[in-house]
């Protein structure tokens, strides 16, 4: 980490989403950094196994730690009743995401509510005592315009300098893009460009969302090879194992914490051009 910045260069920071999700996923990611690539990860301030991540994390000072804010598919940092208008009936933020976006675009009162629960979990991020690396949202969901505003206003007062937005080029064999993606991008590089104006870093590309649940060495290999210039982040959902509450079907959680500890993965990132990092790395580089 750190060194000159120059326009060639390859700088990549590699992160683990979900971080305090479950015991298994804390697990992955400190054997992801330890012993393989994974220089970043992102933690769910509310989620059942948060506080054994914050400790884990504390006892590895070179894994950058961003907050993962949650407000859909999750439970609140707020008791359900100070955020009733995010919440279903039993205490959890809804998860039909068009519905609870036009409720938190409309809604003068879902929007307050929405704006303490997000100083909520930039604090309880602060108590831990872990220095805030990067934040992004459950779902990308900070693509909503109502909660870029507010991660822009608040996330300052916390540290805040780097934010993920997924812009993900064409790459290998995910060429074709379904109409929905195309609109997404658009919206994305929109997004990038607000946060950019506001001055935070954020990412030239970023992959993972195509590949969600399914980055095998193999892919992660080729990204690495194949990593344009600039700053590009690559995010996985590692775990020692798939069943633990909450688990997405589907999701190759061995697979990809096998795709991080990879040596082939490893030699790739130490090519000459490259650097390893966190968002905090890279801010301090073109401060």
């Amino acid at each position: 980490m750190g060194g000159p910045w120059n326009a060639t260069m390859r700088r990549l920071i590699v992160t683990a989403d979900d971080f305090g999700a479950a015991v298994e996923v804390n697990e992955a990611v400190e054997i992801g950094h330890r012993e393989g690539v994974l220089t970043a990860a992102s933690l769910m301030v509310a989620a059942p196994a948060a506080a054994d991540a914050a400790a884990r994390a504390r006892a590895m000072p070179g894994l950058r730690v961003g907050l993962h804010l949650v407000l859909v598919d999750g439970r609140p940092t707020l008791p359900p009743a100070e955020v009733s208008r995010l919440v279903d009936a039993g205490g959890r933020f809804r998860d039909d995401m068009g519905p609870a976006a036009a409720n938190m675009f409309f809604n003068a009162r879902a929007r307050r509510e929405l704006a303490a629960e997000i100083e909520a979990q930039f604090a309880a991020f602060a108590a831990t005592g872990l220095a805030l690396d990067h934040v992004n949202a459950h779902k990308h969901f900070h693509l909503h315009p109502t909660i870029a505003g507010l991660i822009g206003k608040i996330g300052p007062r916390y540290g805040l300098r780097g934010v993920r937005i997924p812009v993900e080029l064409n790459h290998t064999e995910r060429d074709a893009a379904s109409p929905g993606e195309g609109l997404m991008r658009f919206w994305a590089r929109t997004t990038r460009r607000m946060f950019r104006y506001w001055g935070f870093l954020v990412p030239d590309q970023v992959y993972g969302l195509r590949w969600s649940g399914a980055m095998t060495a193999e892919r992660l290999l080729g990204l690495i090879e194949t990593l344009p210039p600039g700053l590009s982040e690559i995010y996985l959902h590692p775990a020692t194992r798939g069943g633990f509450a909450g688990a997405a079907a589907g999701y190759r959680y061995g697979e990809e914490l096998a795709a991080l500890i990879d040596p082939r993965v490893a030699e790739a990132a130490r090519r000459p051009d490259a650097r390893l990092g966190g968002y905090a790395d890279f801010a301090r580089e073109e401060a």
